[in-house]
């Protein structure tokens, strides 16, 4: 791939400092910041605020105020702007329920969730909250959700992302899945 050099060049020198350097990235890898952005407001009530291209610009603010990780590629660059458009939108759900939290929150399932649009701010904000204590537990497993799910990469890009073998992402992905369903039906139980 030709594009392959130049961003791997760029990503170097982004994570030595050179903030302009996260300018020369953006052209290289815009299309797939706006089809992580389109994936994850899929997910979204039809009416949301945020569109596509303003939670690409948005992410892109947001990184460039960030202490840059030595990245190891496209896919781990790609992995870290989709864990900070994740953010982007939970930050918007917690601060349109932040009134209603804890009051007459609905039971939903982690399936439920993935498979339909979550119109519902609190539901983000639960799954939320259920993957940062999967992360305090086990924080590949949380890193691995976040990419298939809300970056929704491939199990080969998140074993390129993070050096392991494909197997190892299948089998550690089912396991976090079957531990944040658990999770998420243990919050809804002790709320009803």
């Amino acid at each position: 791939m030709q594009t392959s050099q130049p961003i791997t060049a760029v990503l170097h020198d982004l994570a030595h400092g050179d903030k302009s350097a996260l300018d020369r990235l953006m052209p290289y890898v815009y299309a797939e910041l706006k089809r992580l952005a389109g994936h994850y407001l899929r997910r979204e009530r039809s009416e949301h605020t945020l569109q596509p291209t303003a939670l690409v610009h948005e992410a892109y603010f947001r990184l460039v105020d960030q202490a840059q990780p030595d990245y190891q590629g496209r896919a781990h660059f790609l992995g870290v702007a989709a864990h900070v458009m994740r953010q982007i939108l939970i930050d918007h759900a917690r601060s349109r329920s932040a009134a209603k939290r804890g009051a007459g929150q609905a039971v939903f399932s982690l399936d439920e969730f993935m498979d339909a649009p979550a119109e519902r701010p609190a539901a983000m904000v639960m799954v939320d909250d259920a993957l940062q204590a999967l992360e305090s537990h086990d924080s590949r497993k949380a890193q691995l959700i976040e990419m298939r799910f809300f970056g929704g990469m491939t199990a080969e890009e998140s074993a390129e992302v993070l050096g392991l073998p494909v197997e190892k992402v299948r089998g550690e992905l089912r396991i976090a899945q079957a531990w944040l369903k658990r999770e998420l039906d243990n919050r809804n139980a002790a709320e009803n």
